[in-house]
């Protein structure tokens, strides 16, 4: 599956045939990955997507290995599966 293109920022709406939304806030926003999208920091398929816009973000630890990606305006959370990535 292709790898998400983060170079210029992310927007959903470009890949959103491949997510479930799982939960939107104003600046928040949770998706599943349906379409085996590829992660844009380690290169392998992650589950879930978490996308924030706030300035600064506080969550629990997400169970199994993550990765993150800082864009110009969001910060990006994928987690993968057990055992990965």
């Amino acid at each position: 599956m292709p790898q998400l293109d983060v170079t210029d920022g992310f927007d959903v709406h470009e890949y959103r045939e491949g997510f479930k939304l799982r939960k939107e806030t104003r600046e928040t926003t949770h998706l599943e990955n349906r379409a085996g999208y590829d992660c844009p920091a380690c290169g392998k398929p992650f589950e879930k997507l978490f996308v924030s816009e706030k300035r600064m973000q506080s969550f629990q630890s997400p169970p199994g290995p993550f990765c993150l990606v800082r864009t110009d305006d969001q910060l990006l959370l994928f987690t993968h599966g057990q055992g990965r990535p």
